[in-house]
């Protein structure tokens, strides 16, 4: 648990020395998602569910409660693969080399600003800070691009717009998907 709490810590206050050990890593998807995904996007899923069934004004069953952060957590979960998938295919139109290994560090890492943002899912009408928060996470995608995925300077740019916007849509139909499932 420490060595989580020392990576959240080193990503969100000191990105730029971080990722050059982020590179260094060897890590496995498995050990990414175990380690680091399956801990910190249970942050926003679990403030949201108190929130949603004990804190909040209009009380939400606990059962319709539930279901929404599992399969809101689920979702988080196929989210980073995709996005990973996103800035691996993305890499040779922007100067860069295909690793998935490195565009999964990357999709996790700038994810961590979102899921400790999460936490304000506790308190009604205060949810939005927690996307306001998870913008960080385009600048630490601009600092893990070039990194890991060795896309040039001149090219990191659009190649942070490209997947930013690839992730918007992505996080958007998934919310869509998540409001059509529960309600």
């Amino acid at each position: 648990m420490m060595k989580l709490i020392e990576r959240v810590k080193a990503i969100l206050l000191t990105p730029r020395t971080e990722w050059p050990v982020i590179g260094r890593e060897r890590a496995t998807m498995a050990g990414l998602f175990i380690k680091y995904v399956a801990i910190l996007a249970a942050i926003p899923e679990i403030a949201h569910l108190i929130g949603q069934a004990f804190v909040g004004e209009a009380h939400i069953p606990i059962e319709s409660a539930l279901v929404r952060a599992i399969v809101s957590y689920a979702v988080t979960l196929a989210m980073v693969y995709i996005i990973a998938s996103v800035i691996d295919l993305l890499a040779p139109r922007f100067g860069g080399r295909k690793d998935f290994a490195n565009a999964l560090k990357v999709a996790v890492y700038c994810f961590t600003p979102y899921w400790v943002g999460g936490i304000f899912g506790l308190i009604a009408g205060t949810r939005f800070l927690a996307y306001v928060i998870g913008l960080f996470g385009v600048y630490l995608l601009s600092l893990g691009l070039p990194r890991l995925m060795k896309s040039p300077p001149d090219r990191t740019t659009g190649y942070v717009a490209a997947v930013a916007l690839c992730a918007i849509v992505i996080v958007g139909a998934i919310t869509l998907i998540e409001v059509a499932f529960v309600t």
